[in-house]
Order: C-alpha cells, then sequence, then structure tokens
C-alpha cells in the first residue's frame, strides 16, 4: 500500500510510491481488513444492544466471549465507529478497487441497508497524488516521446485526483488547452491481482447468497473496473458520444488527442466551464436555469432510452456548464450499454411511468428481470404495481420523486429471487443523478414533467414510417432468406405433425390446411404492402400464397 504527505500546493497529499504487492502478499491484506470489519460489527453489535439495555443478553456475552482475544489486534480508531462508517473506512484502506467497488454499492439497496449504502457515498474523491517530475516520468514512458516535444506548458498542480487517475491541464503547441489524464503508478497491478481475489470470493459467496447473485455482480463490477485502467477504452467512448450527438451542437464531449494519448495517458479537450452547484445556480436567470436543465435531461434520456450507450458514472463533478448555456459531460470511463431489446423495454417502462400508467410500467420492468432459481415474479409485479400507484398519488417531488421510484422498484427485486443487470442499476444512478441536478437548479421541480416531452419524441422517432422503412432496408437480405426457405420449413413442419399425430384423421374439408395459409400469406401481404415495404419482397410472398391456395383447391 502507498503511504502519504501533505503537499502544499494544491491541497493534495503526495503518494508516496512502493512496489505493487505480490497475489498472496494482496490476499492477506484483504483478510486482514475484512476480519477487521467482521470483528468491527461485533463491535458495533455490543455497543449498540449495550445502549438498548440488553448488554446482558446472551448473544452480546457470546459476541464479547469472541472479541476478547481478538481485541489488542485492532484498529480501535476504526472499531469505535459506527458500522457503516467502519466499512467505508475500510473500503478507502483496501485500495482503489475497493472504492470503485464502494461506489457501485452505494446504489445497491437490494443488497445492503440504506444506512450502509449513504455512508458510501462520501468516499473519498481526492486522494493522493504523485510529484509532478514523476508524473512527468509516466506520461513520456506511455508516450514515447519527451514530454516538451508533446507539449508547450503542463501545468504542475493537478485539477484532480480520482482513485485510478490524476489530471493535470497543459497547452497543446498548436495553443489549445487539453486535460492529462493518467494511470497512477502500480494502480493497475493492485486491480488485477484484487480482481483475480473477488471473483474466487465471489465464487465461494454464491453459494451462500445465491438469492443476491453476487458472483454475477462481482465479475460486472470486475469487467467494468479493467477497462477503466486502459484509457484507450475512455478514447473509444469520448468518440462514440460525439458521434451519437453530432447533430446537437448544444451538447459537447471532449474531443480526444489520438497522437497524445495511450493505454495510460489520456489528451483531450479542456472544457472551460462551471460544474453545477447551488452558488451557480444563484447566478443563473429563470429561464437559463430551464435551457440548462432541458438539456441535461434531453441528453441523458437520448443516451440511454435512445443510442442505449450512456455516462455510467455521473455526478456534478462530471459535468460542466458553459458560459454559451451550453452542457458538456466528461470523465467517460465508465459506460452502460443497453441491448437492443433492454433498451426497448427500458424506453416503454419509463414512457409507461411519465404518461401515468402503473400497471404497465410494473408489468414491463418485470419483463426485463433475471428470474432465478426461486424466483416469484407475480410477487414482482404485484409489488412494483403497488408502488407505481402510490408513486402516482404523491403529490410533491420531495414526497416521492421518480428516480427514488426507479431505484425503489430496482431495490424490491432481491427478494422475490430476481435479478437485475448491472446496466439497468448504472442507469438508474444516472436518472438519480440528473433528478439531483433539476433539484439543485429548480428546487421542487418533478422530473417527470420535464421528462415527459424527450421521451415522447424518442416514441416518435421509434414509430417514424422512415426509420422502419430503414430498419426493413437493413432486414431485408434476412427476411428474403426466410422467404426462400419457407415452404421447405412449412413442408418439414407439416410432416412432424403428422407423424405425431397416433390416429390420423380424415380430412373434413379437402385442402382446408392450405387454404388457411394461403390466407395468412395474403394477409401478410396486405400488411407488408401498407407499411410500404418493397413490392419484391411482398410480391415473391403472394406468389407463394396464391401456390397454396392453388393446391388447396386442387
Amino acid at each position: 500500500m502507498a503511504a502519504s504527505q501533505e503537499l502544499p500546493n494544491g491541497g493534495f497529499e503526495l503518494l508516496v510510491e512502493r512496489p505493487p504487492q505480490s497475489l498472496l502478499r494482496r490476499f492477506f491484506v484483504t483478510l486482514q481488513h475484512l476480519l477487521g470489519l467482521l470483528f468491527g460489527g461485533g463491535v458495533a453489535y455490543v455497543r449498540d444492544r449495550s445502549a438498548h439495555g440488553q448488554g446482558g443478553t446472551i448473544s452480546v456475552i457470546l459476541v464479547r466471549f469472541i472479541l476478547f482475544p481478538a481485541w489488542p489486534f485492532l484498529n480501535k480508531q476504526i472499531v469505535r465507529q459506527p458500522f457503516p462508517v467502519q466499512v467505508r473506512l475500510r473500503l478507502e484502506a483496501m485500495g482503489p478497487t475497493y472504492i470503485k467497488l464502494g461506489q457501485i454499492l452505494s446504489l445497491r439497496q437490494d443488497v445492503l441497508p440504506k444506512s450502509i449504502t449513504d455512508e458510501l457515498q462520501n468516499l473519498l474523491d481526492r486522494l493522493p497524488v504523485v510529484t509532478f517530475a514523476r508524473f512527468q516520468e509516466l506520461v513520456e514512458a506511455d508516450l514515447g516521446r519527451p514530454l516538451a516535444e508533446c507539449f508547450a506548458s503542463v501545468f504542475p498542480t493537478p485539477l484532480g485526483s480520482a482513485s485510478l487517475a490524476q489530471t493535470h491541464r497543459a497547452v497543446l503547441w498548436t495553443g489549445e488547452d487539453v486535460v492529462l489524464k493518467v494511470i497512477k503508478p502500480a494502480v493497475r497491478e493492485t486491480i488485477q491481482r484484487d480482481v483475480t481475489l473477488m471473483r474466487l470470493a465471489g465464487r465461494i459467496f454464491q453459494f451462500f447468497l445465491a438469492r443476491y447473485q453476487p458472483q454475477r455482480i462481482i465479475n460486472e463490477f470486475c469487467t467494468y473496473t479493467l477497462s477503466e485502467i486502459d484509457l484507450r477504452f475512455e478514447a473509444d467512448n469520448a468518440e462514440t458520444f460525439l458521434a451519437n450527438f453530432k447533430d446537437d451542437p448544444e451538447v459537447r464531449f471532449p474531443r480526444i488527442y489520438r497522437e497524445f494519448s495511450g493505454r495510460d495517458v489520456l489528451c483531450m479537450e479542456f472544457f472551460a466551464g462551471v460544474k453545477p452547484s447551488v452558488a451557480e445556480a444563484a447566478k443563473l436567470t429563470a429561464a437559463e436555469r430551464s435551457h440548462i436543465l432541458r438539456l441535461g435531461l434531453s441528453s441523458i434520456v437520448q443516451m440511454i432510452f435512445h443510442d442505449g450507450f450512456f455516462h455510467a458514472d455521473l455526478h456534478p463533478g462530471n459535468m460542466i456548464i458553459f458560459s454559451d448555456l451550453r452542457v458538456g459531460f466528461i470523465d467517460l470511463g465508465m459506460v452502460g450499454r443497453l441491448d437492443e431489446s433492454t433498451r426497448k423495454g427500458m424506453l416503454y417502462y419509463f414512457y409507461s411511468l411519465v404518461m401515468g400508467d402503473p400497471e404497465n410500467a410494473a408489468r414491463i420492468l418485470t419483463t426485463i428481470a433475471v428470474p432465478g432459481r426461486k424466483s416469484d415474479l407475480n410477487g414482482l409485479r404485484r409489488e412494483l404495481t403497488d408502488l407505481n400507484r402510490r408513486w402516482t398519488s404523491a403529490s410533491k417531488f420531495h414526497q416521492f420523486s421518480i428516480a427514488q421510484l426507479v431505484l425503489q422498484s430496482i431495490n424490491v427485486a432481491g427478494r422475490y429471487w430476481v435479478y437485475y443487470p448491472e446496466e439497468i442499476i448504472l442507469m438508474t444512478k444516472a436518472l438519480v443523478t440528473i433528478e439531483g441536478m433539476v433539484n439543485l437548479l429548480e428546487p421542487n421541480l418533478e422530473l417527470t414533467a420535464l421528462a415527459r416531452e424527450p421521451i415522447q419524441q424518442i416514441i416518435r422517432t421509434e414509430l417514424n414510417p422512415a426509420n422502419i422503412w430503414h430498419k426493413t432496408l437493413i432486414n431485408a437480405p434476412e427476411f428474403m432468406d426466410i422467404l426462400q426457405n419457407a415452404p421447405m420449413i412449412l413442408a418439414h413442419l407439416l410432416q412432424q405433425i403428422d407423424r405425431q399425430t397416433l390416429i390420423p384423421l380424415p380430412d373434413p374439408v379437402p385442402g382446408l390446411k392450405e387454404t388457411v395459409l394461403a390466407g395468412f400469406f395474403l394477409v401478410a401481404v396486405a400488411l407488408l404492402v401498407v407499411a410500404g415495404i418493397p413490392w419484391p419482397i411482398w410480391l415473391v410472398l403472394m406468389i407463394f400464397a396464391l401456390g397454396l391456395a392453388l393446391r388447396g383447391l386442387s
């Protein structure tokens, strides 16, 4: 682990490097903190029971007996804290992997009590930094060139420092202001070893906590974290966002300078703006606040419900408001991806909510869930329906917001042995964050009213005949293959039906099967014509239908 000392410039602590720990050493360090957390939980249990006058019960006496030999070895500064604080302090002491894990778990009230998830939101975000000389060495090692050859100047004071990387402002020789993001030394090796240990722990926990799918949660977290320590993925993400929003000049993502970027270094455009805060909101007029809120919300709605590719690490520090009232997003290392079926399901779910249809919203969210071995989908749907109805009856934002509704809907799944993919959790985090920004800039404004217009716009886009036509053209070759093979498939199906019939019955109406199938195909042809499908496709289908009809009449 790295030690630290005060750094007078910039207000950051200085990271003192030490060689990365071996896998075995990392295992024992992790085990030490986990045992410390276990015994610390025992201390908190005894303290809580004693405070309520139950210090003489058998359970408390037994816990005291177990704690007695371990007491001299416990960190007294940590174990004397409330248990949620102990969890946070242990995660911070265990290093970058567990800080990232804590940030994800802060949303998992289906896994952890609310007191712990609330405390995990206080995890450190201003972590120790390496010296500027060491920062320069890291940049030059990854780019394979001297720093002065790439940049006219680099500011020695860090802009920020998180668990994985630190950032500095710089200026290119072309005069463009940029930000340099560099992975801290030994972070990659530490995370790779932690991932190995965590995946092993996930397999073990799966035997005892299968209801909460710990193995799947840990594997998903490990995949996300490993992608964050290769900054080439963040560069790819930024360019994807730029492409998705190329037609919206009011929403900005930083340009990536690939010639000055690599696995450990990312060079991106510097955004000169302010971050959302109460102080900044006070400087804006009502019209300006409304404009910013519309932009911020519509961009998140487009990311999630239209593109299926969204910023998964949203918080006010990763959002920028420019002087011309445009909105920007930074720190794009962690993204969520929704496959087409999940994206459409969440779109229809959110649309049902904002349109006031609690029953349909509950039905859709239940179909998206991943059932377990003992799952109770009917019970889940009933509870989601009741929850949605309570939400529609709430009259004020602070009583029951839509983001809180979505979060609670996801959190109740564990009680019914149902699991939601990590992408849904990350999507919920994005909604909670944007709702927090809405409440920050315009208190008591309901997200539902603000979200109705962009959601309806996406629904109209989905149903646009031009888009349907475009998707039809894309799928036309596959559809033609299906049509060409349809006679063989139908013949095989009819043969199977005949073979499974033990006592063949006489055909009451000769040619009935062929006539019914012909009618079916003719109805399909009519629908295709109305939808504007190219004539070669429905013509083939019509010929096939007429052939069946003639066979039925013969």
